[in-house]
């Protein structure tokens, strides 16, 4: 008896420590939020330079973070722009080359997703916002990994959105009636609401805007707060922005009253850069535009917080991709990245404290149709809509506006540029549905003027 007394008292004595240890591990697992900025040209924040919009929500990540200012995407609008995010893997390795895959299809079903990976490591998961993976219910966010989802399955207007569920009420899609509902605003509310019922569990909130994308359209309240802007282009834009500044605002409020502030891993990205003529989108004086694979359509604003772990108020010079948000994420959360998954996206924390000071990416790739970009070191090769019939050549750490080519100066650095980029698109799926008849003959680009720097 005494025996068995003992060894039950020891089995206690040795069981009562594994709780308070199981907390202190999941409290260790950071929260991790991204939030995807939509058609957001890559000189719009006011911690990128933007004097007549301001962003004192967003600029906070920049001040308590990094601000990279050679942040990626890995493809040059909206569909594979979200498909190499939610992958880690460039959209070109599994066909999803165009807009056109999620119109007709969606995100690949072979590929698991940044959520699903997550939730392998015990996270609640949600998103809110635009999704444009696919429309079909397989292809759903509910069924790529998320707990919970609210927003549209594609564009929509942002009053009346077309699209919309809402999963905690039905999975099917629903009519919005309500004449006030805008979605920033409705999107920060349920972020919000998720937030503090998912308190006491590591959370992965997705955050994907359709703010700056097209219509443009704002509640009066933000377009109030404008009076100096008098292009109604302009306004409209500088209205939606403020909406989504409040939405970031709100999201970070929550979280800092929760106590977990230091505990979270912020992402905030564009997804890809700004369609300049259609939202007057400002690219910072980088050549192109959305759609494009000049510096204008694949840099975008590219800001990481995680108070205590990184450095903060600092620039981070080096080139990083959207790739790069999936591997970062889950090896800050306990888990690994398995080779045979061959992400193309690295863990960025090494880089970002300084442990590792070499290049994240010495080589970055993009193709989109026709138009295809290698950026290797300082030097990009690039051919691209608004350009000649041949590749233009230009050195990014001297040139970051693609001012002057040198294609015709240095022809052995085209030859080599142009063979690893051959390489690489032969090891690429060709696309699963074609592109669409508007990318097919787009029209010429004009080269935007360069500003000071």
């Amino acid at each position: 008896m005494f025996l068995r007394s003992t060894v039950s008292l020891l089995l206690l004595a040795l069981s009562v420590p594994s709780f308070p240890f199981v907390a202190a591990a999941a409290e260790r697992q950071p929260n991790v939020v991204i939030f995807y900025c939509d058609d957001l040209g890559w000189g719009e924040l006011g911690c990128q330079g933007s004097k007549d919009i301001p962003t004192p929500h967003i600029d906070t990540l920049a001040k308590n973070g990094l601000r990279c200012t050679q942040g990626y995407v890995a493809a040059t609008y909206c569909s594979p722009s979200r498909a190499g995010l939610m992958t880690a893997k460039y959209p070109t390795r599994f066909g999803h080359e165009f807009n056109s895959v999620a119109n007709r299809s969606g995100l690949v079903l072979s590929e698991r997703t940044i959520a699903d990976r997550l939730k392998d490591r015990g996270y609640a998961t949600a998103c809110v916002g635009k999704w444009h993976l696919g429309d079909a219910e397989q292809f759903h966010p509910t069924k790529r990994g998320f707990d919970e989802f609210f927003g549209t399955l594609a564009n929509t207007p942002f009053f009346h959105p077309t699209k919309f569920i809402d999963s905690r009420v039905s999975p099917e899609i629903q009519k919005i009636d309500d004449d006030s509902f805008y979605t920033t605003d409705a999107y920060a509310d349920r972020a919000v609401d998720w937030l503090e019922k998912h308190k006491d569990k590591p959370k992965f909130l997705y955050l994907p805007f359709n703010a700056q994308h097209a219509p443009l359209e704002s509640p009066q309240k933000y377009l109030d707060r404008f009076p100096n802007i008098t292009d109604k282009k302009r306004k409209l834009f500088a209205g939606m922005m403020a909406a989504m500044d409040d939405a970031v605002g709100r999201v970070l409020e929550t979280i800092r009253k929760q106590g977990q502030e230091e505990n979270t891993l912020y992402f905030l990205i564009g997804d890809n850069g700004g369609p300049t003529p259609s939202t007057t989108s400002d690219n910072g004086g980088l050549h192109g535009f959305k759609a494009t694979t000049y510096e204008g359509g694949t840099r975008v604003p590219f800001l990481v917080q995680w108070k205590g772990t990184i450095p903060q108020g600092k620039t981070y010079d080096l080139p990083v991709m959207n790739l790069d948000v999936m591997p970062t994420a889950l090896i800050a959360a306990g888990g690994k990245v398995d080779s045979a998954w061959k992400f193309d996206g690295v863990d960025l924390l090494p880089y970002f404290t300084g442990k590792n000071i070499a290049r994240p990416h010495e080589t970055l790739y993009w193709r989109f149709g026709e138009q295809w970009a290698i950026h290797h070191g300082d030097w990009k090769l690039v051919k691209s809509r608004g350009g000649g019939p041949q590749p233009e050549l230009y050195h990014l750490g001297k040139d970051p506006f693609e001012s002057s080519d040198l294609a015709a100066n240095d022809p052995d650095k085209v030859k080599t540029l142009q063979a690893m980029w051959d390489a690489w698109s032969k090891e690429q799926t060709p696309p699963s549905v074609p592109d669409a008849p508007a990318n097919a003959n787009p029209k010429k680009n004009k080269k935007q003027a360069t500003p000071a720097t």
